[in-house]
C-alpha cells in the first residue's frame, strides 16, 4: 500500500513539472498561436455578403436621390400633319406640314423634392441595416468561437483527468494483484475512466458542430487549431439608462428612417391633388406656294397642358389613406422593436452581472477548494485513513468544478457579446 501511494506522489510531481514546462514554453516569444477571435471576426466581416449587399443598397438609394431631383427627359416630336392620302403630295394642300417639336413634362407640386428626400431616408435605413447586420455578424461569430473554445479547452481538461485516472487504474490493478486493495477499487477506477472516455466523445462531437457553425463565416479556417488564450471581448460601455442605449441602436435607426420614408409617401400622395402640367413647342414646315405665287409660311405652335384632378374619392383620397396606414404600420414596427431591444438589454444585463459574480466565486473560492479537497483526499488515502472511492469522488468533483468554471467564464463572455450587440462598442 505504501509503495502505491509513493508512486502517486511521484506521478503528481512529474505532472506538475511537465505542466510548468508547457506553461513556460507557451509564453516564450515567437510561440505559435492558433486562430484568434479577432482573426475570425475580420475574416467574417471581409466575406459577409449580407453586409455588403445592404451597403450596396444604400449606395443605390443615394444615386436614386440625385436622379429623383431632376426633371423628366424632354420629348422630341416628329411627324407629318394633314397629308392628303390621294396623292401623299406634301405641297398639294396648304395645311400639310412636316412638324418638329419638343415637350417638357413638369411633375405635380413638390413631388421631385419629396421623392428625393424619400430616397435619402431609404438610403439611411439601408445603411443602418448594414450596421445592424455587422453587429449581428460579430455577435454570432463571437458566440460560435466562444462555444468552440469551451469544447476545445474542456477536452484538454478531460484529457488531463483521464491521464491521471489511467495511472490510478494501473496502480489499483497492480495493488489488487498484490492483494493490497479489493476488486471494487479496480472496478471503480475502470468505470470512471470509461465515463471520461464518454465525456471526451461528447465534447468532441460538440466541438465539430461549433467548427461547422463557424465555417459558414470563415470557411476552412474554422478547422484550424484555435488560440489557447481566453478570447478577449471589449468591455461593455457603462450606461445608466436603457433608453439611451436603445435609441442609438442601428436597427432602431433603420426603423426610424423607414418611418420617415413612409411619411414622405403621404406627402407624395397629397401632391396628386395638384395639377401636373407640360409645355410644348412645335414648328411646322410647309411646302408649295399660295394662289398668288408666294411661298407658304411655316407654322409655330406653343401649348401648355394641365392635368385636372377630378373625382378624387377613388384615387387621390385612397392613396393618401393607404400611405397613412403604411406609415402607421412602420411606426408600430419601430415601437415593437424598441420594446424588444429594451427587454433584451435589461434581461442580458442582469444575466451578465450574475455570471460575473459566479466567475468571481469560482476564481476566488470554488477552484481552490476543489483542488484542496483533491489534495486532502490524496493525502488521506496515502495515509490509509480514507477509501479509494473518496479519492475518486474528489477527482471527479475537481473536474466538474474546472469545467463549470470554464462554462461560466465562456457564458459570461457570450452574454457580454450579446450586450455589445445592443449597446455597441467604440470600435469593432
Amino acid at each position: 500500500m505504501c509503495q502505491s501511494r509513493i508512486k502517486l506522489i511521484e506521478y503528481d510531481i512529474k505532472d506538475f513539472f511537465w505542466s510548468l514546462l508547457a506553461t513556460a514554453l507557451f509564453f516564450l516569444p515567437g510561440a505559435c498561436f492558433g486562430l484568434s477571435l479577432e482573426q475570425a471576426e475580420q475574416m467574417a466581416l471581409k466575406s459577409d455578403p449580407r453586409v455588403k449587399g445592404l451597403q450596396a443598397t444604400a449606395r443605390s438609394y443615394d444615386e436614386e436621390s440625385i436622379s429623383d431631383s431632376t426633371l423628366p427627359d424632354p420629348k422630341l416630336l416628329l411627324g407629318a400633319v394633314n397629308v392628303p392620302v390621294d396623292s401623299f403630295d406634301l405641297s398639294q394642300e396648304p395645311m400639310t406640314q412636316l412638324k418638329v417639336g419638343i415637350r417638357q413634362d413638369f411633375p405635380r407640386g413638390d413631388s421631385l423634392d419629396i421623392k428625393q428626400q424619400q430616397s435619402q431616408w431609404l438610403s439611411r435605413s439601408a445603411m443602418a441595416q448594414a450596421q445592424d447586420a455587422r453587429r449581428k455578424l460579430i455577435r454570432d461569430v463571437r458566440q460560435a468561437y466562444l462555444n468552440l473554445y469551451y469544447e476545445v479547452v474542456a477536452l484538454e481538461i478531460v484529457a488531463e483527468t483521464k491521464k491521471l485516472f489511467s495511472k490510478l487504474v494501473s496502480i489499483t490493478e497492480s495493488n489488487y494483484a498484490a492483494g493490497r486493495v479489493n476488486q471494487q477499487d479496480v472496478v471503480q477506477a475502470s468505470l470512471e475512466l470509461s465515463r471520461l472516455d464518454d465525456r471526451a466523445a461528447k465534447i468532441k462531437g460538440m466541438e465539430e458542430g461549433y467548427r461547422a457553425e463557424l465555417a459558414q463565416w470563415i470557411g476552412e479556417r474554422a478547422w484550424d487549431p484555435i488560440d489557447d488564450t481566453f478570447p478577449e471581448i471589449p468591455e461593455v460601455p457603462f450606461v445608466l439608462e436603457a433608453d439611451a442605449v436603445i435609441t442609438n441602436h442601428p436597427s432602431i435607426k433603420a426603423k426610424a428612417a423607414s418611418v420617415n420614408a413612409s411619411r414622405k409617401s403621404i406627402e407624395m400622395a397629397r401632391q396628386d391633388y395638384k395639377p401636373g402640367w407640360s409645355a410644348s413647342l412645335d414648328y411646322g414646315f410647309r411646302s408649295g406656294n399660295n394662289p398668288d405665287g408666294s411661298s407658304r409660311s411655316d407654322f409655330a405652335t406653343a401649348l401648355v397642358n394641365f392635368d385636372i384632378p377630378l373625382f378624387t374619392s377613388n384615387r387621390q383620397d385612397r392613396r393618401v389613406t393607404a400611405s397613412q396606414e403604411k406609415t402607421n404600420a412602420a411606426q408600430y414596427e419601430m415601437d415593437d422593436k424598441l420594446r424588444q431591444l429594451k427587454r433584451s438589454y435589461e434581461k442580458e444585463l442582469h444575466l451578465w452581472q450574475r455570471l460575473d459574480e459566479r466567475a468571481v466565486l469560482y476564481r476566488d473560492s470554488l477552484l481552490a477548494s476543489a483542488r484542496d479537497n483533491t489534495r486532502a483526499s490524496l493525502q488521506a488515502y496515502q495515509s490509509g485513513v480514507s477509501e479509494f472511492n473518496t479519492l475518486m469522488r474528489a477527482q471527479i468533483t475537481e473536474l466538474d468544478v474546472r469545467l463549470e468554471d470554464l462554462r461560466v467564464r465562456v457564458d459570461r463572455a457570450s452574454s457580454q457579446a450579446r450586450l455589445l450587440y445592443i449597446a455597441g462598442e467604440s470600435e469593432i
